[in-house]
Parts: structure tokens; C-alpha cells; sequence
């Protein structure tokens, strides 16, 4: 089978050998990559890749769509070959790495263990700072071990998901969490399930965009999602911007529902070894090692550049003093969710 991932970049060379090692190992067999505006040479570290035969690089530097980067991106990918050829396709982002539990691991064991899905939900498992200020040039997957546990009530946002698909012609458009655009005569003989191998109703195959909240979400396979890093990642992530609300700037509200660590997960270490061979390989490229050592002294050297502005100091101050999140109790969400469906009620009318 070809398993597509379709990823998007700006600044983030310091992750990137690490993030393509593990999908590689997960069994990803190709990857769409669009780069845009980027400073710290990871256009130049896709192109690198892109001669070595393991990735496809395009460059999005615009102009963009009324969508922003991220969906002009995916306009382009609907149409390349790459997506054409796909049998399965998934779009994720470099702070997201599937971690599969049936089988070898792999995305490939998955697929097997639910042979009727044409579509497979992969829920975020938020993954916290755990108190890691400073950012050091070390695997992600290995140094952020502390989570959201594993049933959460609140916020709507530790239960979005981001799906594998079954490239059959059921679906038009590529989505940030879910493909877009069904075939009305096709949809009707779509079957999606979830990380816990249970079927979902229909309206995920149309619109849903996260699991039920309540309940574990993983038995399967999970979406880890290293979304805040360090702090001094977070101050550069804020500097980059979104990539879909690009008008909306990271702050603490982003933190505040992102920073869980009540609980340990090592469960992607089961693909640390071969993750492991795939990066030394990767790094054994010498103009690869370059680019990636360049990419970590520019993010040293940027902070300390956006920490003589205010706003990007202040914000770090923050969160030196924000402790970390503490999961809502049912009720207490019972209580949010009651006033959300009162809200959307009122909206409709």
C-alpha cells in the first residue's frame, strides 16, 4: 500500500529529521511536505531530502487563499500525483506523531486490525511541558513522557482528532482533521471508526471533528500531540504564528488547554528503536547534519532575539508562573457543556 502523510512547515528544522524518522518507521511510505517562509533552512533541508528520494517538497510562498497557508497547501496536494497514487492518506503536522499500539506498530497494523474502516480517527493525546523551560536539541518523543489522561471531560480540544483515510474517491478535499467535501453517491458506504477499533455514527463521516469526550479514545492507536515543547519553543512557536487562524497570536489560553501532565505515557518508545536507525541514517548525511545543526542555532539565537521585545518576554514570564492544568471533573464540564449547547441553541435561532 502507498500511506501518504501530508505535512506543513516554517521554521521547525529542528524537528523535522526526527519526525520523518519516526513516520518512517511507523510505515508512512510517502511524504508531501510544503514549506513557507522559512529562516531557518528547513526549505533547504526538505530539498536535501527531496534529492535523497525520501520526501516531496513543494514550496507554498503564496500568494494564499482566503483559507490561509495551510489550506492552500492542501489545494496544491489535491492535486499531485503523490495524492493521486495514495491508497491511505493522513495530514498532520510536525508536533504530531502517530503512535500506533496493535501489531509491529506500524500504520500498517492498524489498517489490518480494522479491515472494514475506509476512514480511522486518530484522538490527540496532549501531551504537557512537564516544567522543561529551556529548549535542548533532543528528541521530542523522548524528552516530553507526561500527559492528559486518558479520559478527559473538557476541553472539547483534548478529544480532536485527525484521520487516516481511505484514498478511494469518497472525499474531494484535503482538511486540517478530516478530508473534506464527500461524494454523495460514494459517502453512504463509508464506515469510520475509531482508536479503540468501535464504529462511528454518520455524522463523523460528514462533519465531526472530535471524539466523544468521557472515554478513552486509544486502545489502538493515538495521536501524540507535543503541541507546547519547551517554553522557550513555545515563545518561538508564538513568533511563527498559526498556520490556519495566522491573525490569532499564541498565548496563554492556548497553554492553559494544552498543558496536561497528570499522567505518564512511554508508549511511542515502542518504535524508539527503529525511529533511532532511521535517524542515524538520516544524520549520517553530512549536508543533512549541517542544516540540522543550523536550524538549532538559529532557534537558540531567535529567542534570545525575541526576548529583548516586551510582549515576547512578558509572555514567557507567564508561563515560568502558570502551573500546569488540572483536568475538569465530569460535573464541572457537564456544567461548560450545558451553557456551550444553551450558546448553540441561541445561535441558531
Amino acid at each position: 500500500m502507498n500511506i501518504l502523510a501530508i505535512l506543513t512547515v516554517r521554521n521547525e528544522g529542528a524537528f523535522l529529521l526526527e519526525w520523518l524518522a519516526h513516520h518512517r518507521a511507523a510505515g508512512f511510505t510517502d511524504f508531501l511536505v510544503f514549506s513557507n517562509d522559512c529562516q531557518d533552512g528547513t526549505d533547504r533541508m526538505l530539498d536535501r531530502l527531496d534529492e535523497m528520494g525520501l520526501i516531496t517538497h513543494v514550496r507554498n510562498d503564496g500568494p494564499y487563499g482566503k483559507g490561509g497557508i495551510q489550506f492552500t497547501a492542501y489545494k496544491l496536494a489535491e492535486k499531485h500525483a503523490l495524492l493521486a497514487k495514495a491508497d491511505w492518506a493522513m495530514t498532520l503536522d510536525v508536533d504530531e506523531f502517530v503512535n500506533i499500539h496493535c501489531g509491529a506498530h506500524t500504520v500498517t497494523d492498524l489498517i489490518e486490525a480494522l479491515p472494514q474502516a475506509t476512514a480511522i480517527t486518530l484522538t490527540w493525546r496532549l501531551f504537557g511541558n512537564a516544567g522543561i523551560v529551556r529548549y535542548e536539541d533532543k528528541p521530542v518523543t523522548e524528552t516530553f513522557q507526561r500527559a492528559a489522561p486518558a479520559v478527559m471531560h473538557w476541553p472539547w480540544r483534548a478529544a480532536m482528532f485527525k484521520t487516516l483515510y481511505r484514498n478511494d474517491g469518497t472525499y474531494g478535499k484535503l482538511g486540517v482533521h478530516r478530508p473534506r467535501q464527500p461524494d454523495p453517491v460514494r459517502i453512504g458506504q463509508s464506515r469510520w471508526f475509531d482508536g479503540e477499533g468501535r464504529e462511528l455514527n454518520r455524522k463523523f463521516a460528514g462533519t465531526r471533528i472530535f471524539s466523544n469526550f468521557g472515554q478513552s479514545n486509544y486502545a489502538l492507536a493515538q495521536l501524540n500531540h507535543y503541541a507546547l515543547g519547551a517554553m522557550e519553543s513555545f515563545v518561538l512557536k508564538a513568533d511563527r504564528g498559526r498556520a490556519v487562524h495566522s491573525d490569532q497570536m499564541l498565548d496563554l489560553d492556548y497553554w492553559v488547554e494544552r498543558n496536561f501532565n497528570g499522567d505518564e505515557d512511554r508508549t511511542i518508545q515502542a518504535l524508539s528503536g527503529p525511529m533511532r536507525t532511521e535517524l542515524d541514517r538520516l544524520m549520517a548525511d553530512p549536508e543533512l547534519a549541517r542544516l540540522h545543526g543550523e536550524a538549532v542555532t538559529w532557534r537558540k539565537a531567535r529567542f534570545e532575539e525575541l526576548m529583548l521585545l516586551e510582549s515576547y518576554r512578558a509572555l514567557f514570564g507567564r508561563l515560568l508562573t502558570t502551573p500546569p492544568s488540572r483536568p475538569l471533573s465530569k460535573d464541572a464540564a457537564r456544567f461548560l457543556t450545558h451553557f456551550a449547547n444553551l450558546g448553540r441553541k441561541t445561535r441558531q435561532q
